[in-house]
This record gives C-alpha cells, structure tokens and sequence, in this order.
C-alpha cells in the first residue's frame, strides 16, 4: 500500500502530469460536447421524419454509433439522416476509435507506467539513513558482497545509472538507486556523509571518477576501489579512494602460494590480533596419510587444527579424521607455532626446483599474477595463452589449453601443479576434466568465477578453488567489521564473544563448545592478554572473551545456544 501511494505522489505532483491531465481534460470536453450536440441534432431530424425519441435514446444511438456498434434498433430513413449518421460514424471512429486510445496512452498510461518505474527506483535515500553501503557495480563480487551484508544486517544500496538496469535489479529484489555515478548530487542524495562505506568495482577510470566526485561531499566515508591496472593505485588514492585492491592479482598470487613447492609450508590467510590462521596442503607430505591423531601436530609444534578443507567442503577436525592429498589443513596458531610446523613439516619446499614446472591455464591478468608470483619465488612455470598479445616473454606458449599438443609441449606430464585461470568457468570445469584424465597425480587449482561453480570444479577433478567474488567480498567484510570478525573462507569466520554465564566456571573440555555448535575456541583473552590455543582443562572465568572460529551455520547454533 506504502509503494502504491509512493507512486500517486510522484504522479500527481509532477509539471509534466499535471499539464498532460490538463490536455487529457480539453479532449474528453471536446468530446463530450461533440456527443452533446450530435445527440440534439438527431432530435430535429427525427422530427424532420415524424418520429419523436426522450433525450435518454438520443445519447444512446450517439454513443452506439460513434463507437461502431450500430445495433440497428433506430435508424433514420430520409437521405439528410443518413448522411448524418454518416457523419457521425467517421467521427466516433476519429475521436473514439484513434484518438481517445492515443491521448489516453500518451497523457495517462504512459505516464503512470513511467512514475511506477520512478517509484521502483527512487534518485535518493531518506535523510535519516545511515550506515549504509554504497555499491556502485552489479557482478559477482557484489552478489557475494550482498549476501554477506544481508546477514550482519548491514543495509546497503547499488547505484544503477540507468532505468533499464535499476528496474532489472528491483525485479531481482535488490535494493537500487538510479543516479549519475559523476555527479556530485548523487551522492548527496545517497547520504554518502552519513554511508558506512563506498564500494567502486568498475573499470580504473570509473573508479577514479566515483572516488573523487564523491571526496566532494564527505572526507571521512571510507572508499574502496578496485584497480586493474598498477600505476591506477596511486591514482585512484589521491583521487580520495581510502583502500586500493587489485582483486584479480590477489586471485593469482593466492592461486600461486597454493601449488606444490610454494604451499608446503604454511599460508597465513589471516590475523587475528598476535593469532595467525594458515593454510597447508597435505599433499606429498608427511603427514598425508595419518590421522590427526597420529599427526601429533599439537604436541610437536603447539599448534591447533581447527579444521580442514576436502574438495571445497569444511570438516570439523576428529582425532580419527584420515589426512588425505586433497587435504587442505586450517590452522590456527602463534608466528613460532607456524614456523615451527614448516620446519618439521615442510620438507619438500625444493620440488618444483628440480625441473617440475607449474603449468598456468591462461595468460590473462590472474595467470600473470600467479606467474610473477612464482618467479619471485624462483619457481619455474609455462603459461599457455591463446592471445598473442597477451605472451610477454620466453616462458609463454602459444596455444590452445585445450590441445593435447599444445598441453604436452607445455609440460603437463613432467608438472606436479597446473593452475586454471581462464575467466570463463565452464572451461575451467573442461580443463580439470581433461588435466585429470590426463594426470591423475597432478595438483590441479583453478579459479571460478561464479561461487555456485566452486563445487562443479571440484567434482570435476580440481583439489583447490578460489573465487575472487569471495575474496573480496570477504576483504570489505573485514573492513567493515575490524576486530569483530575475520573471514578466512568463502562461509568460515572468526569471531569474538564473551564468556556468558552459563559457561563460568567450566573447563573448555566440559563446555562441549565444538561438539554442540562446531565451532572451536581457539583463543581466550584475559586481562588483555590473549592465550592462544588454550589447554582443554583451562577454566573460563567472568570477563573473559573467547575468539572462535566456525562456519556461518555453526556460528549462528553457538549464538543462538548461548544468546
């Protein structure tokens, strides 16, 4: 009901309606006049013809031959009433049958179709909101930015510069705003001062553009901009954005850092105050194979399992959990602890030195983050890129990934890790098909693009994937909320909550806190100082504060348990 009167006070209180509704008023009174008097005209020729009809009947035969009706019950019998009926056929047919639909159209229904649209998609926000996001691109990033905002309650908006587009979205349910993404109004009109953030993931001179149009109305609302290109950082800064990322570049590094040789060790994915959380492949190490009970990880090196990665799916850690080559480990520790575990752990550091190149699919902007990050690990690797203009140096081959020819030239059966960077996922899924039946024992990690896909890659043969959606979806998120919450995964979170009353007094092994909720503490602060990967038979005390980690799901049971 709000949406409908929303739409009658933008209708009515526009110049251009009222003055249409004028028009359409001149039309309807000339048309009522013109019944008006052909309706007392065919009084006189009927009684030119003897016949007499009540004023009610002379209206009716106006209006039914006007409109083409012509039922036949009164018709006129001389030459003079004929041509008259005539006469008013042709007219009904002028101003009833074309022109009444036409004005109507033009000076009604067009316009009211048109403030519907407008209501969809308002040019401002009220002017007691705040706290919002601003986005100012519809894509993959945002869709998974959406989601996460929706569920920490964080109200957000996307700013749509066409009818077109902010009406597609409104269909999708999405929040929108039309408005210039140049124009200084817009975002006053956004409530920028007053907005949480600002999101610009377009093109480098898009996202120059909206960070200093923006810098006009508020100089304290943090801006996050996506560069392409490397020399656009400096420009987007001191155009006024507060964070620069390159999210396609972190994409292929961290592509990288996973490959055998570069990932044997430990990959720390986040920090949380002096705790690190890190990744390390099982695969072609000594732990592959054991149980994480036979690992005797914690009491080799005092650091925490919290969980581990199977093909895309997180487990929560048993002690008769197997480790398997597509294990990935989730740990959670101190820099020593880390450092610690790669010395006792990561004894093949050296394999891909010994003439075992990593195999880049795709030479684009993710494949030559990933081959640079590489190099600067003194790593060897061929990219295969289709695109001439895209071949930089020596390393590069020319060719389809596709071709068996092309692969083997390319070293697919000498590489132990093959890195699949294409943007286009279904032929991400065809290449860790076609790498897998070709080699089995090959590391295969690939990038999707679309976070839905992440799980058909993974049945498709890949043991690693990454979405840049969810990468930078989860970096904003912890801009967002600095020192409440980390993500480290696509759905995997750390969080911080305080000791509630009903866990005084417990040991963390008698709190069953992982067994009842899955999630794992993984850290107690008391007094300001913070016990990383406290003992089970440690007893939590009023005033503590626990830092756990969980999925969303586990997160949302430990809330709801212990509200």
């Amino acid at each position: 009901m709000k949406f409908i009167s929303s739409q009658i006070l933008y209708f009515t209180r526009s110049r251009t309606t009222k003055r249409n509704f004028r028009l359409l008023f001149r039309f309807l009174l000339v048309l009522t006049m013109l019944v008006v008097i052909y309706s007392v005209l065919f009084h006189f020729i009927m009684l030119f013809e003897n016949k007499e009809f009540s004023w009610m009947t002379g209206f009716y035969w106006t209006l039914t031959v006007m409109s083409t009706l012509g039922f036949g019950d009164i018709t006129f019998a001389s030459d003079l009433g004929k041509a008259f009926t005539m006469l008013v056929l042709i007219s009904g047919i002028l101003f009833l049958l074309v022109m009444l639909p036409f004005t109507f159209i033009q000076f009604f229904y067009g316009p009211w179709l048109e403030a519907q649209s407008r209501a969809k998609t308002p040019r401002e926000l009220p002017e007691n909101t705040h706290g919002h996001v601003i986005l100012t691109n519809f894509d993959p990033l945002t869709i998974n930015l959406i989601g996460k905002l929706e569920k920490y309650k964080y109200p957000y908006v996307i700013l749509a510069p066409d009818m077109q587009h902010a009406l597609e979205l409104y269909d999708l349910n999405f929040k929108v705003v039309r408005g210039d993404l140049g124009d200084p109004e817009t975002y006053k009109l956004l409530r920028f001062a007053n907005a949480a953030m600002l999101i610009a993931n377009n093109d480098d001179m898009t996202n120059t553009d909206i960070s200093f149009t923006a810098r006009e109305i508020s100089e304290k609302t943090p801006i996050v901009t996506n560069a392409d290109a490397d020399h656009s950082i400096d420009i987007m800064q001191l155009a006024g954005s507060t964070y620069v990322f390159q999210f396609m570049k972190m994409l292929g590094e961290s592509l990288a850092r996973r490959t055998l040789g570069m990932s044997m060790g430990t990959n720390v994915i986040g920090t949380f105050d002096q705790l690190l959380i890190a990744e390390a492949p099982a695969m072609r190490t000594l732990l592959e194979g054991k149980t994480l009970l036979q690992s005797n990880l914690r009491e080799k090196t005092g650091i925490t399992v919290v969980g581990l990665w199977e093909r895309g799916l997180f487990e929560n850690p048993r002690p008769q959990t197997r480790i398997n080559a597509t294990t990935v480990l989730l740990l959670a520790g101190s820099a020593a602890q880390l450092k610690k575990y790669d010395e006792i752990f990561s004894t093949y550091r050296e394999y891909h030195t010994k003439g075992t190149p990593v195999l880049i699919l795709g030479g684009g902007r993710v494949g030559q983050a990933a081959a640079k990050a590489l190099e600067e690990r003194h790593i060897s690797y061929t990219v295969v890129e289709k695109n001439r203009k895209l071949i930089q140096n020596s390393k590069y081959i020319h060719g389809n990934a596709a071709d068996l020819e092309t692969l083997n030239l390319a070293g697919i059966q000498q590489a132990s890790s093959v890195i699949i960077t294409t943007h286009d996922d279904s032929m991400n899924v065809y290449l860790a098909i076609y790498c897998r039946k070709l080699r089995a024992d090959i590391q295969i990690v690939s990038r999707a693009n679309m976070d839905s896909n992440i799980s058909k890659l993974h049945n498709a043969g890949a043991d690693l994937v990454m979405s840049h959606a969810s990468m930078g979806a989860n970096t904003i998120i912890n801009l967002l909320k600095p020192n409440k919450i980390l993500m480290v995964a696509e759905g995997l979170n750390i969080f911080r909550m305080p000791v509630v009353q009903a866990l005084e007094g417990q040991s963390l092994a008698d709190s069953q806190i992982r067994k009842e909720t899955g999630c794992s503490v993984i850290a107690i602060r008391r007094k300001n100082k913070l016990k990383i990967n406290p003992e089970p038979s440690i007893l939590l005390e009023n005033g503590d504060e626990m830092v756990l980690i969980g999925t969303s799901d586990a997160e949302k049971r430990l809330l709801t348990i212990y509200s």
